[in-house]
């Protein structure tokens, strides 16, 4: 039996969006009367049908949202979860959750799923392999199916939904001008992130605080062997005397080399990472750290797509910048 053309398999027909089709067949006043026409003629030639769960549930609010995590294993997000799990409550809103895994195709998926209707919303932090695909057609179909969208943590992407996340330039430009403040003249950035919008911007704000080119040392690897042989090459070769991890492994790595290699932290190398409180007040010496928030952001980003969903928001999307800071621990003591 042949399947049935789907509303999406009519909008790329018509060349026109999701969205627009959708209203001409419900003959919205926002649709011109002879796109309506159009719409409808090629709907009935293909014999299009509305999906009758899709259309139940998308007459009435299901009090439900969904939140696509890409990593649990990282406690950054398993605090944004708890921040959003609070709000939701207050709201009287459930929260059903989605790992992504970092994968693109998972991720696709899972929109693709909560794109017939069930949710009332949908939270999203994109998924890694998303970001180096560049592919986001899918998020824009969640988009054009008018479900209103928050994205968290990571923004930096040109769409039309609400946003949630830090200045992550901004937070490492001061970083940068802290480690200057003490007398460091050779400022390093150790990153397994820099294929990412986050880990770009974070390099970004690091190079807009030095004086001239000449003073980046970058080591900067996904792959853990490669990501050590540099982090290895600023420390004995380059002797940079202070580093800005601006992720969980690279921050446990440089801690790890310069204790293998008898360089005392902060004697001789002074370390501001991303790393969460718990593990960097425990560490020998403890590491300094930026503290971005999460569960502020993952509030605040459940707030939004709240009244998003009860139209309680003016058209115009917005981006909030959750405040962040550098807490200073043993690695960058005045020594």
């Amino acid at each position: 039996m042949k399947n049935r053309i789907t509303l999406k398999e009519l909008a790329k027909l018509l060349n026109v969006s999701v969205s627009t089709v959708s209203k001409a067949l419900n003959d919205s006043a926002e649709i011109s009367p002879k796109t309506i026409v159009r719409v409808k003629e090629l709907a009935a030639l293909h014999k299009y049908r509305p999906n009758p769960t899709a259309v139940n549930l998308k007459s009435s609010k299901s009090g439900t949202v969904g939140v696509i995590i890409p990593n649990i294993a990282n406690s950054f997000f398993a605090k944004v979860l708890s921040g959003i799990e609070a709000q939701a409550q207050k709201d009287g809103l459930q929260v059903i959750t989605y790992i992504s895994n970092e994968s693109h195709e998972r991720e696709k998926q899972i929109t693709e799923m909560l794109a017939s209707g069930f949710v009332d919303g949908v939270l999203l932090a994109i998924a890694e392999e998303t970001q180096r695909k560049k592919d986001f057609e899918h998020i824009i179909n969640l988009i054009d199916y008018n479900l209103p969208v928050v994205l968290y943590d990571r923004i930096d992407f040109d769409m039309k939904v609400d946003k949630v996340g830090i200045d992550d330039q901004k937070i490492f430009y001061d970083a940068t001008k802290y480690l200057q403040s003490l007398g460091k003249k050779k400022i390093g950035i150790a990153t397994t992130i820099h294929h990412m919008g986050v880990g770009k911007l974070r390099i970004t704000g690091y190079k807009e605080a030095l004086e001239s080119k000449d003073d980046f040392f970058i080591a900067n690897s996904a792959n853990p062997e490669s990501l050590k042989a540099k982090l290895l090459d600023l420390l004995l070769n380059k002797k940079v005397d202070a580093l800005l991890c601006s992720d969980f492994d690279s921050t446990l790595m440089t801690q790890r080399l310069a204790y293998e290699n008898n360089i005392r932290i902060p004697q001789d190398l002074k370390i501001i990472g991303f790393i969460n409180s718990e593990i960097a007040e425990f560490l020998t010496p403890s590491i300094s750290y930026v503290n971005q928030n999460a569960a502020k952001i993952g509030e605040t980003a459940m707030e939004i797509l709240s009244k998003r969903i009860n139209n309680k928001l003016e058209p115009s999307k917005k981006e909030v910048v959750i405040d962040s800071l550098v807490v200073h621990l043993e690695s960058t003591s005045k020594s």
